[in-house]
């Protein structure tokens, strides 16, 4: 398969996921699992697991920056599994419990919701940006792979650094 079909393939199945999981994500808002008790244990656990994949996500880039290419794939690879992790664990959360509103007042308030809005609407643009990245590092197109993930490495380190701020101030409101 020629360079030019394999991108196409990969870049219908960016696209189909990008737009794919959003909605699913959404539409399990809505869905409760009958008869499953409230998972009220995971939200420290998904948490976590942002704060580690904003760790591993920096472990990358300082280890690409060292020209240690094996090291960065690797800890791309577990940013990633550990996304999806994250990502089963909060649609497992929401499916049954109801969401958790905010408590606090003030000024602190506004932050909170200021922080959770740039948080779910860059969580939803990070993820073509997250998939067209691993994918050039993985076709070894490596010079686009460095131009789009100078854009994606910020992005995706707000979204895990940004989930733990809403976790720690919604926190006490569960």
């Amino acid at each position: 398969m020629e360079a030019s079909e394999v991108n196409k393939k990969y870049n219908r199945l960016i696209w189909i996921l990008s737009i794919v999981i959003p909605i699913a994500v959404a539409a399990l808002f809505g869905i409760r699992i009958p008869g499953v008790e409230r998972l009220g244990f995971l939200p420290p656990i998904y948490a976590t697991i942002n704060g580690l994949t904003a760790i591993v996500l920096i472990l990358a880039v300082i280890q690409i920056k060292k020209g240690n290419r094996k090291n960065h794939e690797r800890l791309i690879k577990t940013a990633m599994m550990m996304s999806v992790l994250f990502l089963l664990l909060y649609i497992t959360y929401h499916m049954t419990s109801d969401s958790t509103k905010y408590g606090g007042e003030g000024t602190l308030k506004y932050v909170y919701y200021v922080i959770l809005l740039t948080h779910i609407i860059l969580s939803i643009t990070v993820i073509p940006f997250v998939l067209i990245t691993f994918v050039r590092g993985l076709t070894r197109q490596f010079k686009k792979h460095k131009k789009i993930a100078k854009i994606t490495f910020p992005l995706w380190l707000y979204v895990a650094i940004s989930g733990v701020i809403v976790y720690v101030m919604i926190s006490p409101y569960y």
